[in-house]
């Protein structure tokens, strides 16, 4: 409650002061009322927790954008031991042009570098014997476990029929590992050969993303420039690199790695995207106007051959059809249709005429 009066002079002020401290509490008319003002700072975005696919040119490049995609949408849950992490289930990573000597980017923001890589790849293309206490490699796993060099095997599968779809390799044993204490990550690869272009996918059952995919990929890489080589040197194929894809069904960051993976983001993401790539393997579509009507004819990449056309005077009609034709599209061209096509539509119901151009500003007739 409050009670005041007007006064004229200091004096007045101070007297004034005075009186009401002579004067006892006046209980107030009601409780207070608290109107806290609510901060919403999601540490995690929506998003899908299952079937992710990511793209990069190197193993650096995919690595950044995979943990960006971990950090913003993953589920954090138990480890199964002490701590937590965060985690996408079936997370797809391509890799379509990793240089043979490897890329580092400088300065190294990889979790490994040359010298580890080296006796990493190692683990994985060579067999190494039984030694009691000492962890088996995957390499032991492909060269000898199962009483079979399995890297030698598809390697003559595919001289034999270059065509063939059982260049498998296999790591878990299925007579201990589910007992095991330290069964393998790395559970099941597969070579496969499309028009000369030699890819290889290697599936794990529980994945670090942040400390372990790096090296991981390069020694897969490495392995499948090794089956490569030898295929060739045995047939003389005409053989080159395709794509290394990963297939991480748990795809997780430990806890205790989300600040370095925060810190990598940071200073790494923003660059990565800022390199704009426009060649989206569905495709390009040339947008145009005739007679008040909109014009998309969907040209082949490479060849520029016309393979479909919609028209219409609706925007938001043809990008559903268009998206309904071809839901791979990649996420920023199918934005960049949507920008043309409302241009588009604007021009063509427009009574006083504007002229469009794709890739290029509505300007009037009378420009």
């Amino acid at each position: 409650s409050i009670d005041w009066e007007e006064v004229n002079s200091i004096s007045q002020a101070v007297s004034q002061v005075k009186a009401y401290a002579q004067r006892g509490i006046i209980e107030p008319w009601g409780l207070p009322l608290e109107f806290p003002i609510l901060k919403v700072v999601p540490s995690i975005l929506p998003g899908s927790r299952y079937g992710h696919r990511l793209e990069g040119k190197t193993i650096a490049e995919t690595w950044v954008k995979i943990i960006h995609r971990i950090k913003t949408t993953g589920t954090i849950r138990p480890t199964g031991y002490d701590g937590q992490w965060q985690e996408l289930i079936d997370l797809m990573a391509v890799v379509t042009d990793e240089p043979e000597d490897f890329y580092f980017p400088e300065p190294n923001y990889l979790p490994c570098d040359h010298p580890f890589i080296e006796e990493y790849i190692g683990q994985i293309l060579d067999d190494a014997p039984y030694t009691e206490g000492i962890k088996y490699t995957y390499g032991q796993r492909l060269r000898s476990w199962f009483g079979r060099d399995q890297i030698q095997q598809v390697i003559q599968k595919l001289i034999t029929d270059i065509d063939s779809a059982r260049a498998v390799m296999s790591l878990w044993d299925v007579k201990q590992d589910h007992q095991a204490n330290s069964p393998p990550c790395l559970n099941h690869i597969w070579v496969r050969v499309v028009d000369k272009e030699l890819s290889l996918s290697a599936t794990f059952r529980s994945n670090d993303m942040f400390s372990a995919w790096p090296a991981n990929a390069i020694g897969l890489r490495a392995l499948q420039q090794y089956i490569k080589e030898e295929i060739v040197k045995g047939s003389g194929y005409d053989l080159k690199m395709g794509p290394l894809i990963t297939i991480s069904q748990s795809a997780h960051i430990y806890d205790d790695c989300w600040e370095n993976a925060s810190q990598v983001i940071q200073s790494q993401y923003a660059k990565i995207t800022q390199q704009r790539d426009y060649q989206d393997p569905a495709g390009s579509f040339v947008i145009s106007v005739c007679d008040h009507q909109i014009v998309v004819e969907h040209v082949t990449p490479g060849s520029g051959e016309v393979i479909n056309c919609y028209s219409g005077k609706s925007a938001r009609q043809l990008y559903q059809q268009i998206a309904a034709d071809y839901p791979s599209l990649q996420v920023e061209h199918a934005i960049y249709l949507g920008t043309e096509l409302q241009k588009a539509e604007i021009a063509a119901t427009m009574n006083h005429g504007f002229v469009y151009e794709q890739d290029k500003k509505l300007k009037s007739n009378e420009e």
